[in-house]
């Protein structure tokens, strides 16, 4: 994310997204209300009152909408801001409806009533991400996934199960493997040809380091891009969630919002689990430790700000106000993985507390 003005007393950042990430924070950032401004093309219709002779003529225009709905279309790489036009040059009617369609390095200014401490710190934290999402390959004996990390979460690219000779069968296991370790590389270097980015094998038992090896030997190129390889207990992307969840890959995913996230919420998990009373759950709950300067972490799942009714995320982010105001800190949680549906299933509001407080 590229900051090129901000200024908070007018009330407004100018910020260009430049990763796909970029979309991902912005999408947790403008809220409905809020006004963006951008260059669109709009049509300019006959029937308008400053029509121009050529029916449908589109023209580049800078609009100011206010904002009714934000939608964050990852096919198309593109994030879509719906709302009301209120600044215009004359050729466009202002109230009128218009789509604001922002893709990669198209400068947007936003524009709020009061800038929440935590979206600032979200778009600062953007703007200082240089670490290199990763690629996780995850593979045994009996099944492969290839995914690749981004700071909404994980994707998965190629999964595949297989079925080899059993051991008994040395030989034709032996061939088996070779093979289906050539059909792995041939999916891994598709992806890791795009991007270049840093790799991680995770499997159960000794295949993935057996993986490892043949990446040494039948593509050198690709194994230096090899950062780590660890056991987890399970295969597949059940075992890339587990170890995000351990920190398995904290090594090669020190910076990456993901990991962050999955662990404070496994934190939330675990005082809940041992019956501690340094962590609450619930707006009431939260809202009760807020009022003893309690919350030393307010965690909020991203759908309770963006989905929430105008009433209820005014609530939210009053409180969100007040811990900033007694030196609590806010993160944000991605429902785009596990670590958020977790997290929902405790209402999407948990809070981390200096202090134990009774229930």
């Amino acid at each position: 994310m590229k900051i090129l003005e901000t200024n908070l007393k007018k009330g407004f950042v100018k910020v260009v997204p430049e990763t796909m990430d970029d979309f991902w924070h912005l999408y947790n950032v403008i809220y409905k209300n809020d006004v963006v401004y951008s260059y669109t093309t709009r049509e300019i219709k006959p029937n308008e009152k400053y029509a121009r002779p050529k029916r449908g003529e589109r023209v580049r225009v800078l609009l100011g909408v206010k904002v009714e709905d934000v939608g964050w279309d990852r096919l198309l790489g593109r994030l879509r801001i719906h709302g009301t036009i209120i600044e215009a040059p004359e050729i466009v009617p202002t109230g009128a409806h218009h789509t604001l369609n922002i893709t990669l390095n198209t400068p947007l200014t936003i524009v709020k009533k009061e800038w929440p401490k935590h979206n600032i710190e979200r778009l600062r934290n953007a703007s200082r991400t240089s670490e290199k999402p990763i690629i996780v390959v995850a593979i045994d004996d009996e099944s492969y996934v290839i995914a690749t990390t981004a700071q909404y979460g994980v994707e998965t690219k190629v999964e595949e199960r297989i079925k080899l000779p059993g051991k008994n069968e040395a030989e034709k296991r032996t061939a088996a493997m070779s093979e289906y370790f050539r059909k792995t590389l041939s999916s891994l270097r598709q992806i890791w040809a795009l991007t270049h980015r840093p790799i991680t094998i995770i499997g159960v038992g000794f295949v993935k380091n057996d993986f490892a090896k043949f990446l040494q030997n039948e593509a050198s190129d690709i194994a230096k891009s090899v950062m780590d390889v660890k056991s987890v207990n399970n295969s597949g992307i059940v075992g890339i969630n587990e170890a995000l969840r351990s920190g398995v890959l904290t090594k090669t995913m020190k910076q990456l919002r993901v990991a962050e996230e999955t662990e404070v919420v496994e934190e939330v998990l675990k005082r809940l689990g041992k019956g501690e009373l340094n962590v609450t759950y619930g707006l009431e709950e939260v809202e009760k430790a807020e009022e003893t300067g309690a919350v030393e972490k307010l965690v909020l799942a991203d759908t309770v700000l963006r989905d929430s009714s105008d009433e209820k995320r005014l609530l939210m982010e009053e409180l969100m106000k007040k811990v900033e105001q007694k030196n609590g800190s806010i993160i944000v949680v991605s429902t785009e993985h596990e670590a958020g549906a977790k997290l929902l299933s405790l209402s999407g509001v948990a809070a981390l507390l200096r202090f134990p407080i009774p229930q």
